[in-house]
């Protein structure tokens, strides 16, 4: 191997493993859980280990098939997870399908590897597979970019005037656009350009990234673009968020449930966590425990109402409270009187 040669294996490997350990930071280390580094440590994840494939590809043509479809297969994460990360991070709406729209991905790769596996189709792979994956990349780094094209026309047109978050998000888009055009252009034979190129814009990229987080003490505030704590939704928004809420915890009893969660309820009304959080505090005042308490409150005085054989007791059970003290505060907190007071009253009217 020449040095020329040992350079690009030594650069693109070194991208590559560093590549791995800042996945692993944005997917576990950093202080909050935003979906968008969630969603950037899975990109890198899946970015470097395309790269892998093709440090080891370029450098050792006897290399088992198998390395050659684990890395076009990769190929086909990127796109989607680029997306997400934008979604996620510039817009804060996405949506829960994003684990059916990523499992479905995941699936069709599994199906195409079992069932075509490249080391018996090599020619599928090579004139008819390879063309499909890089019209997929291509069309979620275009959807990507049409969605956020003012962020990207501040941040290339006015760079001074952007906020790190929109510097950050620009970059993002930006370095993937690169790392695509490498790789299409290697794939495309164009003279002077190989896959390797690919790796090296990579690590390019890669470092790039890892000197923005180091020159800042604070990193949260590149993760969401606009974090707004008394963000409302408008009063139509908000009053048919309110009543599919409220259909719901009533038809469907949530309430009875125990341990029903801030999760589990976003689920039911498909929106995320931190939307419903959102709208709870700021719409409504509220949080999520004082909301689902008031409809165990209010069936409870509807069972008291009509029904003294149940003790007081086993009413807090029935509507959803875990312990009688849990249930005697809450009820004197949203009606003003105690359980005991409130039957006393319902049996004397």
């Amino acid at each position: 191997m020449s040095i020329g040669k040992e350079m690009l294996f030594f650069f693109g490997a070194l991208g590559a493993f560093n590549g791995f350990i800042l996945s692993l930071y944005f997917l576990f280390f950093t202080k909050k859980k935003y979906l968008s580094n969630l969603f950037l440590g899975a990109l890198l994840f899946i970015l470097s280990t395309r790269i892998v494939v093709t440090v080891l590809v370029y450098f050792n043509n006897n290399l088992s098939k198998i390395y050659l479809q684990i890395g076009l297969s990769a190929c086909m994460l990127i796109g989607p997870l680029l997306y997400y990360v934008l979604k996620s991070g510039i817009r804060n709406n996405i949506l829960i399908q994003w684990k059916w729209h990523l499992a479905t991905w995941v699936l069709v790769i599994l199906i195409i590897g079992f069932v075509f596996p490249y080391q018996n189709y090599p020619v599928l792979w090579n004139d008819y597979f390879v063309t499909a994956i890089f019209l997929q990349w291509f069309s979620y780094f275009f959807i990507s970019g049409f969605e956020n094209r003012e962020l990207l026309q501040k941040v290339t047109q006015n760079y001074t005037d952007s906020s790190p978050s929109e510097r950050w998000f620009g970059m993002i888009f930006l370095g993937n656009a690169s790392i695509f055009m490498a790789y299409f252009l290697g794939f495309a034979r164009v003279p002077f350009v190989s896959c390797i190129t690919g790796a090296l814009a990579f690590t390019f990229i890669l470092y790039l990234i890892i000197l923005v987080l180091l020159h800042r003490k604070k990193t949260d505030d590149l993760f969401l673009l606009n974090i707004q704590k008394d963000k409302k939704l408008n009063n139509e928004e908000a009053e048919i968020l309110f009543q599919k809420l409220e259909n719901i915890m009533n038809e469907k009893a949530l309430y009875k449930n125990p341990n029903l969660s801030l999760k589990d309820l976003s689920k039911e009304v498909n929106i995320s966590s931190h939307q419903l959080s959102q709208f709870l505090n700021n719409n409504l005042g509220k949080n999520f425990t004082s909301f689902v308490n008031e409809f165990r409150i209010q069936n409870a005085c509807e069972i008291i109402t009509s029904n003294d054989k149940l003790t007081l007791e086993s009413v807090g059970y029935d509507v959803g409270f875990n312990s009688k003290s849990t249930f005697f505060a809450a009820f004197k907190k949203h009606t003003g009187t105690t359980p005991l007071n409130y039957q006393i009253q319902a049996l004397q009217a």
